[in-house]
């Protein structure tokens, strides 16, 4: 009989040499071998894991590219590429599907636009909730949003730059009441509730949810079992953080269904996207089941809340740095919004240049998904009919199963496409000082919302609500930051979505003079 002392040594050995042996064949022999990169990314996908713990997993593939160029292999099975005609190819032509990263951000156990993988499933998916978000439509909620605004508004002349604002919460209770309105026709009152000094469970869930799919998603499932049972309340709310909001959501739909079911519901001018959702049928004899109803909403209340909040508070701290672009700016506004109470259509905002200059610089540098848009290569000879023929990535043969993606933090850092591309520069983006071919370079690498078929469904309201929001604050305020926040506590960390070093930007508001 052998000691057990030996089985432990043997099986020990065995493990060390499969795992040498992999590490070799990943390094020397794997059809990705000839794909530049760290020899310690072929190996192990530990590197770019550890990265993304660190919440600096943008900023390290960026290095990358910086050292390597425009394709890096960063895992085993991973490739990062920086290229405009590769990323038509993956993400419009070809549509990939994604990767099962994205089951990080399952909302209550369960799929979602975002989260579902094929594009077929997520086309038929798609089609429930996409009439909502169609500019005429979002048009219609403006009285919603221009109300939520004003009501901000009056409290920051209350405080008559008197103290500094945290604006990441601040503007997040914005973005709840305003993607709750349209998606419930519910007033939660965040804002109100954020002005008196009260905690929104909610608005804290919504805040969470990213943080907890990056764990999620690079996290085992039994080491996840064992952190979620941590005994610290703010911890385990961040862990539940899909509970408490799948309980909202829940009540919304049930009260909705029972309202419908009485006949009290009438067809509503703006009818809110559950109802679309609950009157929605994938075929004729199959309603969208009320699972599928509960985990959309809350992929929406997550995508649109604590996305636009964040792009709006960068760009306001922005500005509070560069007195010139408030000038040019407030000179515009001024003009459109003679009444500084009165915000204008968004027809009219739309067409202010330097309003959108402003817009796009910021979603440029501060898009609130910069992250990799993971990718998984198919069996191409079966797209192409041609056996034995593997997918090509700049002259890199690419075979099934790898997983391909670029980000957005480097397609809008592209110094050949932006020049002095880390400056905040509304210009850029204006006729009369970029050519016109570069500006339709400069549109077709600004991917902020995504690219191809899985672009972003809620672009437009974003849109819309970044416009009033910065029309309205810029037109009655000028903008300092306190002491505290500066370029290091603003440093931007990514769990998919960004949020400062400092998890918060204190900005003053100081009412302008007539």
């Amino acid at each position: 009989m052998i000691p057990s002392s030996n089985l432990l040594l043997v099986a020990a050995s065995i493990a060390f040499t499969l795992i040498f042996l992999r590490a070799i064949y990943n390094l020397f022999l794997s059809p990705l071998s000839a794909i530049p990169g760290p020899w310690y990314a072929a190996v192990s996908d530990i590197w770019i894991g550890y990265h993304a713990l660190r919440l600096r997993q943008c900023k390290t593939v960026h290095h990358m590219f910086e050292i390597y160029g425009p394709v890096v292999r960063i895992g085993p099975s991973r490739v990062a590429f920086l290229d405009i005609s590769s990323m038509r190819n993956v993400y419009s032509v070809y549509k990939f599907d994604k990767s099962s990263y994205y089951k990080g951000l399952l909302t209550n156990e369960n799929d979602h636009a975002m989260t579902t993988l094929d594009h077929a499933s997520h086309s038929i998916r798609r089609k429930s909730y996409s009439p909502h978000y169609t500019p005429n439509n979002i048009a219609r909620f403006q009285s919603e949003m221009h109300e939520t605004t004003l009501e901000l508004t009056t409290f920051l002349e209350s405080t008559a730059g008197k103290s500094s604002l945290e604006c990441l919460a601040m503007f997040r209770n914005l973005m709840v009441d305003v993607t709750i309105f349209s998606l419930f026709g519910y007033r939660l009152g965040a804002v109100g509730k954020w002005i008196v000094g009260a905690e929104d469970p909610l608005s804290t869930a919504i805040n969470d949810f990213p943080k907890r799919g990056i764990l999620r998603s690079v996290v085992p499932g039994w080491a996840w079992n064992l952190v979620s049972r941590i005994p610290s309340n703010r911890w385990r709310r961040l862990c539940d953080s899909d509970k408490i909001m799948a309980e909202f959501v829940s009540d919304r739909v049930y009260e909705t269904r029972g309202q419908a079911n009485a006949g009290k519901i009438e067809e509503a001018e703006k009818p809110t996207l559950l109802q679309r959702l609950l009157s929605h049928r994938y075929s004729a004899n199959q309603p969208v089941p009320d699972s599928h109803i509960i985990s959309e909403c809350m992929g929406h209340l997550v995508a649109g809340s604590d996305t636009s909040s964040t792009t709006i508070t960068y760009i306001l701290w922005e500005l509070s740095k560069r007195p010139a672009v408030v000038k040019k700016l407030q000179a515009e506004l001024d003009e459109a919004m003679p009444d500084s109470q009165a915000i204008p259509d968004i027809s009219i905002l739309q067409e202010l240049p330097y309003l959108s200059g402003v817009v796009k610089e910021g979603l440029r540098l501060y898009t609130a998904a910069p992250s990799l848009l993971e990718r998984v290569v198919p069996s191409f000879a079966a797209k192409l009919g041609r056996p034995d023929e593997d997918f090509d990535l700049m002259g890199y043969p690419i075979p099934a199963g790898t997983i391909v993606s670029t980000q957005a933090w480097s397609m809008h850092r592209n110094a050949s496409v932006f020049a002095n591309p880390d400056a905040f520069l509304p210009e850029r983006w204006l006729d009369s000082y970029s050519s016109s071919d570069q500006l339709v370079k400069m549109h077709q690498h600004l991917i902020a919302f995504g690219i191809g078929v899985r672009v972003c469904g809620g672009q437009n309201l974003a849109q819309v609500i970044m416009r009033i929001v910065l029309a309205t604050i810029c037109r009655n305020f000028t903008i300092a930051a306190s002491s505290d926040t500066n370029e290091k506590s603003m440093e931007i960390r990514d769990s998919f979505v960004i949020f400062p070093a400092a998890m918060q930007c204190n900005l003053i508001f100081k009412p302008r003079q007539s």
